[in-house]
């Protein structure tokens, strides 16, 4: 019963996004536009709020935030090696690792981690409030290695690479967010009660509407013949991408509901940005859809005995 208590309003939220875009009942457009709003607007809302107020705290998800940056690691190494057995031609490679490691955890992976009971973990610390602790700097992560692979393929490692990237970064808002609401709250600032209570109203908003987003996005996404590098990315994402985190979580010594979380957004499917990533950085767009459309289906299997099984 958790486990459908848990997965099926996330999995609900994106079939209804995903039949208004099929059926017309909304403009083409709308969606997108949706989308538009909750990443410029609603999710930094909620990363800033969050982090300005329980960042104080944050030295309580330092290990499952070391974990998993080390498990993304591993997965990074992971589909590099899988892109060289499989033969993926070299500008293409980039495409396939950026959807190995680089998951929805802002639209996915925190609606399952704030659909859980809010109890304390380890350290004290409340679990919503170490989910946003861990998805802040990750995303700064997933930014930074999703356009230096992308570039990669593309590029040799120089001075050629510095622009894109630079120009990436400054125009995250989830990025500025983060930076904005550590910075906010290491100086010791509140938040008047009238504004908190609009960027939590706003962070609110972020969650379902980014579901119905992703929802849209694959009605639109175009995945054609699924390859084996589309497959292959799929699968290291929702499959190996949460062993490597059971393995380094358990190796780290994370107790039970730390491991949970870690392992829930390993097992994340491939975030719909990335799509948008790796056209800009011309990229594999066959890989790109495809990744996000099959990541999506093969992580509900995973998704659902990680819930059960921890």
């Amino acid at each position: 019963m958790l486990v459908i208590n848990t997965l099926a309003p996330i999995f609900l939220l994106i079939g209804i996004g995903a039949v208004l875009q099929r059926s017309g009942f909304v403009s083409a457009g709308f969606l997108k536009e949706a989308n538009f709003v909750t990443y410029w607007l609603g999710l930094p809302a909620l990363l800033f709020s969050q982090l300005a107020s329980s960042f104080h705290e944050a030295s309580g998800a330092n290990v499952v935030l070391t974990a998993m940056a080390v498990a993304t690691f591993l997965v990074i190494v992971v589909a590099y090696l899988a892109a060289w057995l499989l033969k993926v031609p070299s500008d293409a490679t980039g495409t396939l690792v950026q959807g190995a490691f680089r998951g929805n955890l802002a639209f996915i992976g925190l609606p399952i981690v704030f659909a859980l009971p809010d109890t304390p973990i380890a350290s004290g610390m409340s679990l919503r409030a170490a989910a946003v602790v861990v998805v802040g700097p990750m995303m700064v992560a997933y930014n930074f290695a999703g356009v230096v692979v992308l570039l990669l393929s593309q590029h040799r490692f120089g001075w050629a690479m510095v622009w894109p990237l630079l120009r990436q970064l400054a125009t995250t808002p989830p990025l500025i967010a983060t930076l904005a609401g550590i910075l906010f709250a290491v100086a010791g600032w509140t938040l008047p009660a009238s504004v908190d209570k609009a960027l939590t109203a706003l962070g609110e908003m972020a969650l379902p509407l980014g579901l119905l987003g992703v929802g849209g996005a694959l009605v639109a996404a175009k995945p054609g013949t699924l390859g084996r590098g589309t497959w292959a990315a799929a699968l290291l994402k929702t499959a190996v991408s949460p062993l490597l985190g059971w393995a380094v979580g358990r190796g780290m010594g994370l107790a039970d509901l730390e491991l949970k979380m870690l392992i829930i957004f390993m097992a994340t499917p491939t975030a719909v940005v990335s799509y948008t990533v790796a056209l800009q950085l011309k990229g594999d767009e066959r890989i790109a859809s495809g990744s996000i459309v099959l990541s999506v289906v093969t992580s509900m299997v995973t998704l659902a005995l990680v819930i059960a099984c921890f």
